[in-house]
């Protein structure tokens, strides 16, 4: 019955606000997404969000969070999809960016894999090995979190941060023991590894994130029709995600569209999406995560995350307060 009504009200709400969107601004709108599968990815491949928006938009493809935020600070992306571990780093360093929709929390996607005969056999035993992730991103995060909660100094295990690629071929080298990593390399590592720990299970130890749709500041001010109609449409296909399996299975027009887009097979690309951890759209706007201004669950983990990231060395600053990097304004009603 919640999905039905969800779906009714997810479609007059598209409704209304298409008209505005398309009468909106005829500049180009960049958005970026990542490597990792998502069920966005079908509108952003089969071109129903240009469709649906009247707009001229274009996607890019980034290896990381991080990145995607340089190129929001840079001006030539206006919105993207990003982790919270760069997100923290960026917004501590004054970066004007908000984020308006949170797709999925910490789940199975992520995780700590170690090579088969490395003789990591628990989290203690990543003392004095070699370890990676990408830098900045919240698998690095959580990695250094790992390590915090058994005990293990940083310096204490020879940890390198490097973009995704370059992991897998330090992997293929014999290069790394363990790397904290998402798909294309997590599938790429499992071949010659086992998971150690998942993002969900470092995020129950006291570690969560999240991912994040973010639009620059500038963005949210001039496109709020835009954003409502996206956020809309994320909201409509994870729905469809969590209460239509068939609809997202190896065999699936959906799964066989995002193989399209970021390769693999139909069946890789299913069992990818599997592990993601689907935040539901009813619980969006509430204090849990983009709801509640200073209470929002959402600026209470940027703040942890980048006070975590200060005692690590790895940004310099922690901001009195995280709630003018998070809004609700975009989150789709619930019925009409």
């Amino acid at each position: 019955m919640y999905a039905v009504m969800f779906r009714a009200a997810l479609a007059i709400c598209i409704s209304t606000i298409l008209c505005a969107t398309s009468n909106a601004s005829g500049n180009k709108i960049i958005i970026a997404y990542q490597t990792g599968p998502d069920p966005i990815e079908v509108l952003i491949a089969n071109g129903e969000i240009v469709k649906i928006t009247g707009r001229q938009v274009e996607f890019r493809r980034f290896n990381s969070g991080a990145d995607i935020l340089a190129a929001i600070a840079s001006g030539d992306v206006q919105v993207g999809y990003v982790g919270s571990s760069p997100f923290a780093a960026a917004a501590s360093r004054g970066l004007d960016v908000k984020a308006f929709y949170i797709p999925s929390i910490s789940g199975t996607d992520e995780a700590l894999v170690v090579r088969d005969g490395s003789g990591i056999n628990s989290p203690a035993d990543l003392k004095g090995k070699r370890l990676s992730a990408a830098p900045v991103s919240t698998d690095h995060y959580q990695l250094l979190a790992t390590l915090k909660q058994n005990g293990i100094a940083e310096k204490e295990a020879t940890v390198l941060p490097l973009p995704q690629p370059e992991i897998v071929a330090a992997w293929k080298r014999g290069d790394l023991d363990a790397a904290f990593v998402w798909d294309p390399a997590l599938s790429e590592l499992k071949k010659s590894s086992h998971v150690l720990l998942t993002s969900k299970q470092v995020a129950e130890r006291g570690a969560p994130t999240f991912n994040a749709w973010v639009a620059s500041g500038t963005f949210v001010k001039s496109e709020p029709d835009f954003l409502k109609t996206f956020a809309a449409l994320v909201a409509k296909q994870n729905t469809s995600f969590l209460t239509d399996k068939a609809a997202w299975s190896e065999d699936s027009a959906n799964v066989k569209t995002i193989a399209g887009l970021l390769g693999g097979t139909p069946k890789d690309q299913a069992a990818a999406l599997r592990d993601l951890n689907i935040l539901p759209a009813d619980q969006q706007g509430t204090d849990i995560w983009l709801g509640g201004g200073e209470r929002s669950g959402v600026a209470s983990i940027l703040k942890e995350t980048a006070g975590f990231l200060k005692a690590q060395k790895k940004t310099t600053a922690v901001r009195d307060s995280y709630a003018d990097y998070v809004t609700a304004a975009f989150v789709p009603p619930l019925s009409q």
